[in-house]
């Protein structure tokens, strides 16, 4: 038996948001490496769930250019 997915809100089946570093964040601005490491991305290929929020989605158009965005 499986346990239900929880998302970091802690809601089971939350709707959600799933980003994925797709570029290096090598040379772009300092802020945009801090939003990065605010979604918790640090390392290409890296995946993170987010509660679809507007913060989330700010920070998602930000660096949308280094970014894979999906549903969880």
């Amino acid at each position: 038996m499986g346990a239900a997915k929880q998302t970091q809100t802690g809601k089971v089946g939350a709707p959600g948001v799933r980003v994925t570093l797709k570029r290096s964040p090598i040379g772009t601005p300092e802020r945009h490496r801090l939003v990065l490491r605010g979604l918790g991305l640090r390392r290409i290929r890296q995946t993170a769930v987010h509660p679809d929020t507007p913060q989330v989605r700010g920070m998602i158009l930000k660096v949308g250019y280094l970014l894979e965005v999906g549903k969880p």
